[in-house]
């Protein structure tokens, strides 16, 4: 999957696919696209571990490394126990404190972590089950943009194009916030256990 790929499949589900008369440009296409995967990065981010190291003697932890954050969702530290050791914590700006009786000794702590997803020419971060969830809210964020348009030009499509704009493309927001709440919820469940992220840097 990448960004030209996606374009095609909100194409198909915008039934704008005669390249000679679209009704949405490619640049527009690719506006929604971003919209929605920065909305799907909030429910279903990437899910990242990264070494940071700690300080001895100090509870805090600079994550400033931690680029396109979502989220901090666990501190395993020490590393390497059985079982493992994730630590309380809060997270501010860029800053982790950690809350319980364990200060830094100057080694390494494992930080799990939601990481917004990359679509572009040539990649993808995005996972194949929700590449279609990802279509259907960028379809639905490029006909909000067109029933905008059609309200500020008056007189194109008739008394109610932006009306059938609005409702089509709220219809489809609906659903794909709907099917996001189902995905950030799985991931609730699973960030309340032991896991490991797909990417390690």
């Amino acid at each position: 999957m990448d960004l030209s790929t996606m374009r095609t499949l909100v194409r198909r589900d915008l039934k704008d696919e005669d390249n000679s008369s679209y009704r949405w440009q490619d640049d527009e296409i690719d506006r929604a696209v971003q919209k929605a995967v920065a909305e799907l990065s909030r429910y279903a981010p990437r899910e990242m571990k990264t070494s940071l190291a700690t300080t001895a003697g100090s509870r805090e932890i600079n994550i400033a490394a931690l680029t396109d954050r979502v989220s901090v969702d666990r501190v395993e530290f020490p590393v390497g126990r059985t079982p493992r050791q994730f630590q309380r914590f809060i997270a501010c700006a860029d800053t982790i404190f950690l809350t319980g009786e364990v200060d830094g000794d100057g080694t390494d702590c494992c930080v799990y972590w939601g990481k917004v997803h990359t679509l572009d020419g040539s990649t993808s971060t995005v996972p194949v089950f929700l590449e279609d969830v990802l279509a259907m809210g960028a379809a639905a964020y490029a006909v909000l943009a067109q029933a905008q348009y059609r309200t500020d030009v008056a007189g194109i499509g008739g008394d109610r194009a932006d009306t059938d704009y609005q409702g089509w493309g709220n219809a489809m927001l609906k659903e794909f916030k709907a099917q996001l709440r189902r995905f950030g919820r799985a991931r609730q469940l699973k960030v309340g256990k032991l896991f490991e992220g797909d990417n390690v840097e």
